[in-house]
């Protein structure tokens, strides 16, 4: 039972696991919700009640998730959870997602010693549970630990330019505007809004030379941002890229036209290839239509709609190369049975890729070949 609660709620797989992540996704929302709608200043008593109901509710479901999580973590096998069934809860409980499903539910046990203030503010942090639901999150997360140096060396010159720019501020300004320039940390207040280019308005240079640094502030403010925008931006494009290789390399690694090739040679062939789901009852291919790519079935099944009995293709099969070797439209139209995954290969990767490898060629030519006098007898 334990291990089955783990695949429901941990990785969400299954109708089961992918109806509790968005049920609890859901109800993050709604509780963050309620909790803002709790500020409004003409909310009545009778409204009142009824969202601080439904805020008790959702700190239960909270509850009951937090405890099945530190129950079933020790079925984990991608973590080191599983070695002690004492030692590796506690393990758990120290991660950071362990951490922040325990604040979600701190306000019921707090809620006699915190002011309702600071309550609020851990119902609100209820919100960066949405964080466990987010994989594009935690490849950011991977981004930040991997440029840790780069991004520290752009604050530290973030930190120069602002003490800089603040103390010559302050040398300038200081007798013209005493009261907000009276001092170097007073000046930053203006170093911080002007380099992140914000410029409020409520503290601004009357010198000629204290505009002219203000200028120049402005300027530099442009630039000191631009640098970690420019290298999460660059990380996480790279660190995307080959995760889709990563993705792709497996799937075409399980096609058996590609399964006799060694593992440098299949990594060419997948960074010539896209990959592309398709739903039941999608139409991959129409007859008529111009050639412009071949596919690659990696799970699922299509059927080729070929005279009166139409042609079903499984795992491992491919479909589309008759129009690309005869340079003529498609022959048939195929449509997806069940879910797919597919790899496309386009027109030019596809001679490309039959230039360089032979043995594929004329594996391709004879199944093409087979299909091609398959269509005309069925035609004729």
């Amino acid at each position: 039972m334990r291990w089955q609660i783990w695949k429901i709620i941990e990785p969400g797989t299954g109708p089961l696991g992918r109806f509790a992540s968005a049920f609890l996704i859901v109800l993050i929302l709604a509780n963050v919700g309620v909790e803002i709608a709790t500020t409004l200043p003409d909310l009545t008593e009778d409204w009142q009640r009824e969202l601080h109901l439904f805020d008790s509710v959702a700190v239960a479901v909270f509850a009951l998730e937090y405890l099945l999580r530190l129950w079933v973590c020790v079925e984990d096998p991608r973590e080191r959870f599983h070695h002690h069934p004492v030692a590796g809860r506690l393990r758990y409980m120290a991660t950071p997602k362990a951490l922040i499903d325990l604040a979600a539910i701190l306000p019921l046990f707090l809620g006699v010693f915190l002011s309702p203030d600071m309550l609020r503010f851990l119902r609100l942090a209820r919100l960066l549970k949405l964080l466990r639901y987010s994989a594009a999150l935690d490849t950011l997360g991977d981004v930040v630990k991997a440029e840790r140096r780069v991004l520290i060396s752009a604050g530290i010159v973030m930190l120069v330019l602002l003490v800089t720019m603040s103390s010559f501020m302050y040398y300038l300004e200081r007798e013209v505007q005493p009261q907000v320039f009276g001092s170097i940390p007073a000046a930053m207040w203006w170093g911080v809004v002007t380099l992140a280019t914000v410029g409020y308005g409520d503290v601004v240079p009357h010198t000629p030379l204290g505009k002219l640094m203000g200028g120049v502030s402005a300027v530099m403010g442009l630039c000191m941002f631009a640098l970690p925008a420019g290298i999460l931006a660059s990380a996480f494009s790279q660190e995307m890229k080959k995760r889709d290789f990563v993705i792709t390399w497996t799937m075409v690694s399980k096609v058996p036209l590609f399964s006799g090739l060694n593992a440098s040679i299949i990594a060419d062939i997948a960074g010539l290839f896209a990959p592309k789901v398709a739903v039941p009852g999608e139409r991959l291919v129409r007859k008529g239509d111009p050639a412009d790519a071949m596919f690659l079935i990696v799970s699922g099944e299509v059927e080729v709609d070929v005279g009166d009995t139409p042609k079903r293709l499984k795992t491992g099969d491919f479909f589309g190369e008759i129009a690309l070797l005869e340079k003529t439209t498609r022959t048939a139209t195929v449509r997806a049975v069940s879910t797919c995954q597919l790899l496309a290969l386009e027109v030019d990767d596809f001679e490309r890729l039959l230039d360089s490898h032979p043995e594929l060629k004329d594996t391709i030519h004879k199944v093409a070949a087979q299909r091609l006098s398959e269509i005309e007898r069925i035609e004729g």
